[in-house]
């Protein structure tokens, strides 16, 4: 026997099949610009008072994908622990048995060349270190050359062991404003040279970080998820910043590597843990706004 349906269930069905339509459609154009992955790593300077395993496991326990491991600043002894006791088997083998990846090493004062072999024995990853000196608005061209000039003997390491640097920007620094960082993308020519862009210092110079991030397009190496403030509120999710306009602007360049939410300052441990947990879920919740965008 044939069921006739009501003029309204035929209408009620039109739109529900309009709308899961519709629905789709946005999921596939967010997959567009929106297909983009957001990888997380965290820093082992924010967790001092732990040895590198308990910062090791406790990052996995908290969702992270990879380590930012620190060399001798801010009283973090990780990569010097690392270097002495386990080299770079050992760190491999002790983020093989936590389901990690190394998302580099920070070493800045030109420690690149100490840790360098070490970083590349426990598979590679991307060395972060500072620029120089400031200068005047005219003499920016010349002196990003000769400072890429200077860098050349610590890129040829990069190629030895399979390693990549990244030049920090920061204020009152070579590298410390939207035009130094085209200057440096304008005059930078090797692939295993590039930027980690930290918003904090863009911030504090009143710039506009995603106009940052669209000036190292694909020389940005590291990204540090990190906002101008104080204490815990330079971490995503604690201080005003809304994180989904930046997070659009990465996938717009579809950049490849970690993002990495980050704090200078020292809570107890487990303090910081809950902070940082809180900034990962604040990262997920702004990575999905920023596939739909």
């Amino acid at each position: 026997m044939q069921t006739y349906r009501h003029s309204s269930d035929r209408e009620l069905n039109r739109r529900q099949f309009i709308a899961a339509g519709v629905g789709m459609a946005a999921t596939l154009a967010g997959a567009g610009e929106g297909g983009w992955k957001m990888r997380l790593s965290t820093s082992s300077v924010m967790f001092v008072k732990w040895p590198i395993e308990q910062f090791c496991e406790r990052a996995a326990k908290l969702g992270f994908e990879a380590v930012d491991i620190w060399g001798p600043l801010f009283k973090c002894t990780h990569l010097d622990d690392i270097a002495a006791r386990l080299g770079g088997n050992g760190l491999k083998e002790l983020l093989a048995k936590n389901k990690l990846k190394l998302c580099g090493f920070s070493v800045y004062a030109g420690r690149y060349p100490q840790y360098v072999e070490l970083l590349g024995a426990a598979g590679g990853g991307v060395a972060i270190r500072g620029s120089e000196k400031p200068c005047k608005p005219e003499e920016l061209t010349a002196r990003m050359k000769e400072f890429l000039e200077k860098l050349k003997p610590q890129v040829e390491l990069t190629e030895k062991h399979n390693s990549y640097l990244a030049i920090e920007n920061h204020g009152h620094a070579l590298l410390d404003s939207i035009d130094s960082i085209k200057a440096f993308v304008d005059l930078n020519r090797h692939p295993r040279l590039g930027i980690a862009l930290a918003p904090y210092h863009i911030q504090a110079g009143k710039m506009s970080v995603e106009e940052a991030i669209a000036a190292c397009g694909k020389q940005l190496l590291f990204f540090y998820a990190w906002q101008h403030g104080k204490g815990i509120d330079q971490l995503p999710g604690h201080g005003p910043t809304d994180f989904t306009p930046w997070l659009t602007a990465l996938a717009k360049i579809r950049y490849e590597r970690y993002v990495n939410p980050f704090m200078h300052g020292e809570l107890e441990p487990d303090a910081m843990e809950t902070a940082v947990e809180k900034s990962r879920r604040y990262l997920m919740e702004c990575h999905a706004k920023a596939v739909r965008a």
